[in-house]
């Protein structure tokens, strides 16, 4: 019994990580509740510890992934894994015909990537971003610049890092030159997308740890322009002062506060505006969000799709989308990141029932 209990307690610390077992967990995709004539199917299984998403324009899925070191392409809804091994590659992005994987602190290129899926080649972008681990995987994305944003978490729960690099976004020209700190005080953001209008840059933030149940919120934020201020350390939400650095923040420095608070500890994730034409028309230009749920909260939150409304730049309503992960303290599976298909469908991984989801609307089927 005593090695049940602790086999069963590595499953639950080491998850996606152990090699075999995240594919395996049944998926309780009936469970799953969405507005009228909104359904769910699985798109993709076997996509161990699937995180950032990422569409061609051909259709083919590309997915990345932490503790499973993969990435992985997915079409016909079967994933093959096109590389392996490399250090938390959770986030990437398809530009100009090449694929981009950030892993900590390399970027990686996988030139023509659609016509080499069976043999890519890896190429180094750039190695300059931090070794360490916390906080320290990617979500990477070509801004409407031209510009790859990359964010570097910080190393810690709650700290003041001399290294200026940590708690920002930066971004650098295509070919790893041009290297810039575009956003500081962002403790981890792990999505964000440009609206599809205006170009700005809109990035989730999860709040620190231990400081209670409902306090400070995760964050939904906006960087109109370079060089803004969101907080970190000092600051959390709009107004929550850091009982250690409050007091030592920069002198004169200004604070962007978040367009919106959400609960804390839902673990706020990847996030895309919805640009597709298969919606309803009140979703258009809004923001999808995957709340990854709650580890060290009393009663857990999150384990959820929500999304945020967007009028004339600002948030102006949260709503939970798709629910049903998580019931009565249990859940089966953790919503990653969101991406809107060529076919106006949301994806959603599942980087704990390492699968990829498809949502649709259709108001003639039961």
């Amino acid at each position: 019994m005593k090695t049940i209990i602790w086999f069963q307690c590595l499953l639950f610390v080491f998850g996606p990580g152990i090699s075999g077992w995240a594919q395996e967990r049944p998926v309780y995709i009936e469970n799953i509740r969405l507005p009228e004539h909104y359904h769910i199917e699985i798109f993709a299984k076997g996509v161990k510890n699937a995180r950032a998403l990422a569409f061609a324009p051909d259709g083919t899925l590309f997915a990345g992934s932490r503790n499973a070191g993969n990435v992985y392409a997915i079409q016909n809804n079967k994933a093959i894994v096109i590389d392996s091994g490399l250090n938390m590659p959770s986030g990437l992005d398809f530009y100009e015909g090449d694929l981009y994987v950030g892993a900590v602190s390399t970027i990686y290129k996988y030139p023509d990537i659609l016509e080499h899926l069976d043999s890519p080649v890896r190429e180094i972008v750039t190695d300059r971003f931090p070794t360490a681990t916390w906080h320290g995987w990617k979500y990477i994305r070509f801004g409407p610049d031209g510009k790859l944003y990359v964010p570097v978490g910080a190393a810690c729960n709650v700290c003041d890092s001399v290294n200026p690099v940590y708690a920002t976004i930066c971004r650098i020209n295509k070919d790893g030159s041009g290297f810039e700190i575009f956003a500081r005080g962002v403790r981890n953001t792990v999505g964000f997308d440009f609206h599809p209008e205006t170009g700005v840059l809109w990035f989730t933030d999860n709040g620190r740890d231990m400081m209670g149940d409902d306090i400070p919120p995760d964050e939904l934020n906006r960087a109109p322009v370079a060089g803004l201020h969101f907080g970190f350390p000092y600051l959390h939400g709009k107004n929550i002062k850091d009982p250690v650095f409050w007091n030592k923040r920069p002198e004169g420095v200004r604070f962007t506060l978040p367009q919106w608070e959400i609960q804390a500890h839902s673990a706020t994730l990847g996030m895309c505006f919805y640009t597709g034409e298969m919606f309803e028309n009140k979703y258009k230009n809004g923001i999808f969000i995957a709340e990854h749920g709650s580890w060290n909260r009393s009663k857990k939150v999150g384990y959820q799709v929500s999304f945020v409304t967007v009028k004339n730049g600002k948030a102006i309503r949260y709503e939970v989308f798709a629910k049903g992960w998580l019931e009565n303290e249990n859940f089966w599976g953790r919503p990653a990141d969101v991406a809107v298909g060529p076919d106006g469908a949301l994806y959603v991984s599942d980087d704990y029932a390492g699968c990829i989801y498809r949502i649709y609307y259709d108001d003639a089927s039961e």
